[in-house]
This record gives C-alpha cells, structure tokens and sequence, in this order.
C-alpha cells in the first residue's frame, strides 16, 4: 500500500503544471455547480468561502517573494552578465526599446478595447485602498528609502528598484576593479548571490506547485456564489492580451526587415523549433539551449551574436511579461471602474520594465512580480487569484514572446549584412 501511494503520489508530481491547472479547473466548476445547484442554502456561504484560503496563502507567498526575487535577479545579472564594449551598448538599445514597445503596445490595447469596461468581479474579502491620485514630485522624493531594508518590507518597487540599481552597479565596479588587480574577494559576493537567487527561486517553484490548488479553492468558490459571469470578462482579457502579443510579434518582424540581413520568413522557419518549446515548456530559461542551437545551426548567426541575445536577453529581456503585467493593471482597474492616470500609467511602465527583469524564467514566475505592479498603483493584489485562472494558458503565449524577442536582439546584433562565421 505504501508502495502505492508513493507511486501514485510522484505520478501526480510527473504531470505538467499546465495539465494539473487544467485538472483543477474542471474539478472546481463542476464542484462549484453542485454547490450552487445542490445547496443553494445561503448559510453555506460562510464554509464556501473557506474555499479562498489556498489562494489567499499562495497570493501572500508570491507577494513575500516578489521584493527578494527582484532584489536578487538584478544584482545577478549585473555580477555575472558579461557584455562587450560596442556590442554591450547595442544590446542595451535593443533590450530596452523592446521591453518599452511592448509596454506601450499592452497599454494602447488595454485602453483601446477596454476589456474591463462594463463587466463586474466578486470584490475580494479584503481589499487594499485604490489610489486614484499621483504626485510625481511627491514619488520622486519618494524614490530614495529611509533605510535600506524598508523597500523590502514595505514592497515598494521604485525603491527596490534604485537599491538594486544602487547595488548593482557599485558591485559590478568593484568586480571589475578587483579582476583587473587579481584580486578574487568579488566571488564570495557573487556566489552568495547566485545561491540566495537559486533559493528563492526553489522556494517558489514550492509556491507555484500550489497554484492548481489555489485555482481550484477561487474558481469553485466564484462559480458557487456568483455563478460563471465573473469568468466572461477574463474572455475578454484573454483575446486582449493575445492581440497585444501578436502586435509585438508584428514588431519583431518589421524590426528585423528593417535591421537584419535575416528576414522575417526566414526568422520564422529557422526558429520555429524554439517557439514551439517555449510554448510547450513555459519557460523561457528551458527553452535557451534550443534557441542558441537554432539560431547558430538554422539561422546562422555568428555564436557571439547568438550567445549575447539568448544568454543576456533571457535574464533581462522578457517583453511578454512586461506587456502582460501592464495590461493586467489596466484591466483591474477597469473592472473595478477606475482611470489610471498618465503619471500612474508612467508608473506602471517603470515597474514593468524592472519587474519582468525579476521573471526568472519560470512558469508562472510573472504571477510574483505582478504583485509588485499592483502594490506601485494601489491596486488590491487579492484579484491576482482570478487572473491566476487564465495565467497559465497566457503564461505560454507570453514567453513565446519572451523568447521571440531574444532571437530578435540576436539578429539584430549580427547587423544587416552576414558575416562569414568564423573558421574555429
């Protein structure tokens, strides 16, 4: 028996996140109908909400990761990121340009179509105050912490964002100061960064192996007291943001029209393999030895352009989860019949940018770094649990996009005429 039970437990364990939220979605609507149907009672509501707990637990343990996760991500990529001088710059101009474009590109969707707009959400148990108002002189003074360790009690992302930045950049230095002088003390910093960032890291996927449960506990839960309307506007996000994503794809292509001597038709044929891991896989940091293969051996890219734009893209360029994070915000607030500011908008663009550079190439990873964008406008992080809904179907459609965007950087870096590759 207990030979069974270990069996049947690491089965469960082999089946991919993808299927075991799935699983859990149908579970959850048909056990949330026979509540509705069954027991209409309205006493039961008190235990039906009970359900919410598992979610409400991952939502505070994706919030309590969010701020080390970044933290951690940013001085990792400035330690071990290696980028050559002229290259260096380029590839900075071109991570940049599109992690902003895809930003703009989700913001000009989500307040075009209004995929909110009009529909109406179970108001969480507890929600957070909504700001509908923003001093930017007030946020620039803001910027600097009282102390080092607030940002990260308090989850304020801007100031997360100017320790890391801060840190980062004095680290990287120091680095290369004690390199030139053989110096070696800069390891010890360095691997106890790596292994804090590969702990957090572990602790999440332990977070993210809750996720189905939490996805059953919220949609049984929604569908028992409010029936399936709260879910018709989710339908609306999702055609949203997969419109958003195809605009940015669109991007992509024109960009390597304009900029590569690869062509988009050959883009496409050549890196269809890694665009279909990435989908299948969900993971951007998966899929980065398919990518740098079919981008040597298909498309043929000189292996330094192909190494910079996969090694270096994957830890700060994810375009898809920028995109998502900042629509997801518009489309609460739209929900909850709210206006975000320009100023506030602005807000959203910053946080997403340094946000997705926090994604760690994980499924589901983006669901921690959301919170952070939610907390930086005043947003209730508790309607995260609905997204959480639809985030794995998204999840995949995003990091095609993340890894799009990688092997786009990479063939822009090989400039616009083909080089010969190099004899050894």
């Amino acid at each position: 028996m207990n030979n069974l039970a270990i069996k049947n437990r690491l089965s469960w364990q082999h089946i991919p996140l993808y299927l075991q939220i799935a699983i859990a979605l149908i579970v959850a609507v048909l056990f949330g109908t026979f509540l509705r149907v069954i027991i209409p009672n309205p006493d039961t509501a008190v235990w039906i909400n009970h359900l919410v707990i598992p979610c409400n637990l991952v939502l505070k343990a994706l919030r309590a990761l969010a701020t080390p996760l970044i933290l951690l991500a940013v001085l990792h990529s400035f330690l071990t990121a290696s980028i050559p001088g002229s290259q260096g710059r380029r590839l900075v101009v071109f991570l940049f340009t599109n992690t902003l474009v895809a930003i703009l590109i989700g913001l000009l969707v989500a307040n075009f179509l209004q995929p909110g707009s009009g529909s109406s959400l179970p108001a969480p148990s507890a929600t957070e105050k909504v700001s509908t108002t923003l001093d930017p002189w007030g946020l620039l003074q803001d910027i600097v912490p009282d102390a080092l360790i607030k940002p990260l009690v308090d989850n304020n992302v801007l100031q997360l964002i100017f320790v890391a930045l801060a840190f980062g950049v004095m680290l990287r230095a120091l680095k290369t100061e004690q390199i030139a002088s053989h110096k070696t003390e800069y390891l010890v910093i360095e691997q106890a960064i790596a292994m804090l960032f590969e702990a957090v890291k572990g602790i999440l996927h332990w977070v993210i192996a809750l996720v189905p449960v939490a996805v059953f506990g919220i949609v049984a839960k929604t569908i028992a007291l409010h029936g399936v309307a709260p879910f018709k506007a989710l339908g609306a996000f999702i055609l949203a943001v997969l419109l958003a994503l195809f605009f940015q794809s669109c991007y992509y292509l024109v960009r390597l029209y304009l900029g590569s001597w690869v062509s988009p038709r050959s883009f496409l044929l050549g890196t269809s393999d890694a665009l279909l891991t990435a989908f299948s896989t969900a993971s951007s940091t998966a899929t980065m030895p398919v990518t740098f293969r079919v981008l040597s051996e298909k498309v043929g890219l000189r292996e330094s352009s192909a190494s910079l734009g996969v090694l270096v893209g994957g830890n700060f360029n994810h375009d898809g989860t920028a995109l998502y994070e900042a629509m997801s915000a518009l489309f609460i607030t739209q929900v909850l019949g709210l206006n975000l500011t320009l100023p506030q908008q602005l807000v959203v663009v910053i946080t997403s940018i340094f946000a997705s550079v926090g994604a760690a190439g994980i499924p589901e990873a983006g669901l921690v770094t959301m919170t952070l964008v939610f907390t930086a406008v005043g947003l209730p992080t508790q309607y995260i649990a609905l997204l959480i809904t639809v985030d794995w179907f998204l999840d995949r459609c995003r990091t095609t996009i993340n890894v799009m965007g990688d092997m786009t950087v990479s063939c822009l870096l090989d400039g616009k005429k083909r080089r010969a590759i190099d004899a050894e």
